[in-house]
């Protein structure tokens, strides 16, 4: 059985074929197009000569209490205007030279930005971001949370650089930028995003493990379950210790947090499917940012239910080498239907 979710948004097409058995040319993936990685200190992050790509993909990771703010090709002009959500408290600004995507910058520790950017030449440009900042050190804080819309209003060119631009400060060696990029006429070989686990739940466990994975820096991570009365979170290599934290809205409503708690939420209570980001490093806590859908109620007469969650594993020597797909309160085994996939990459 092939998983409906072996292309995660736009990518990993030859996953896909290999799993379903076909044959014939390569889809594409999501393909690296650039990365820039701080060898010290300095107040831009930037990539350029970008391959036009009808859509991006950033990742942008690294550790103190920066601003971070985005713009394209090097225009610094007033051509940009977002909408910010900071821990739940919404701001929006017009008339921007720079896109904010991190939001304020207080608080330490790890960070960790994923967003996507379309890139049609001939319309504004427009980016969503979500991001997970660690703050204090230990269980016992639980991470802040950002995410942004924006768009550059310039209807002339494709993107061809994307700049971080930091505001106050400077950012440390080691802080990063890759830009990833899919076009619906790419047939390449080379996709970021390695498959790295794909197990199925047969309603025999409470749990749906990775097995040991490869170390990587970056970890997307699917999971499905089809029962309709699970709650649902995530563990890290088998670490069962209430070293866990989150910062979680619901529906959208006011941000709630939960510290010092056995694993990283996942759903609640019903069929649900969720979408998470992680950055790996072994000396960091761990990042993650998810965003969950879950079905209380069959028909169309009910609306389904979100969660947006952000997470931090405490853990500072290792990588995450296995991911647990587990019950949080009950113990109604994961049926047939439900999965958990891992994709990564350095």
């Amino acid at each position: 059985m092939s998983f409906p979710f072996v292309q995660p948004y736009f990518g990993l097409g030859n996953s896909l074929q290999t799993a379903q058995g076909g044959s014939g040319p390569s889809v594409g993936g999501w393909v690296e197009l650039a990365r820039t990685t701080n060898g010290g200190t300095s107040t831009t992050i930037d990539v350029s000569s970008l391959a036009d790509k009808r859509y991006y993909m950033i990742l942008n990771s690294y550790v103190g209490a920066r601003d971070n703010f985005l713009r394209f090709n090097a225009d610094s002009g007033s051509n940009y205007a977002y909408r910010l959500q900071v821990d739940g408290a919404l701001g929006t600004h017009v008339n921007q030279d720079k896109i904010e995507i991190n939001g304020a910058a207080s608080g330490t520790g790890a960070r960790l930005s994923v967003g996507y950017v379309a890139n049609l030449s001939t319309k504004e440009k427009l980016i969503q971001s979500w991001t997970v900042k660690q703050q204090a050190a230990g269980a016992g804080t639980a991470p802040n949370r950002a995410e942004s819309v924006g768009k550059h209003a310039q209807t002339s060119n494709p993107i061809d650089q994307m700049t971080i631009v930091n505001t106050g400060s400077t950012f440390p060696a080691g802080a990063e930028l890759v830009v990833l990029g899919w076009d619906p006429a790419d047939e390449h070989t080379t996709n970021f995003w390695e498959e790295l686990a794909s197990v199925e739940g047969d309603g025999t466990s409470t749990t749906i493990s990775s097995g040991t994975i490869s170390a990587k820096k970056y970890l997307w991570v699917q999971a499905f379950t089809n029962a309709s009365s699970q709650n649902t979170g995530f563990q890290f290599n088998n670490d069962t210790g209430n070293n866990y934290a989150i910062r979680r809205s619901s529906n959208g409503v006011t941000d709630a947090t939960d510290t010092s708690i056995g694993y990283i939420e996942g759903s609640d209570t019903s069929k649900a499917f969720t979408n998470m980001f992680i950055i790996n490093n072994s000396s960091n806590e761990k990042l993650t940012i998810n965003h969950s859908i879950h079905n209380p109620t069959a028909g169309a007469g009910t609306s389904p239910t979100r969660n947006e969650v952000v997470g931090k594993w405490t853990n500072t020597s290792a990588q995450i080498t296995e991911i647990d797909y587990m019950q949080q309160t009950t113990s109604v085994n994961f049926p047939s239907g439900s999965f958990l996939k891992v994709w990564g990459s350095d």
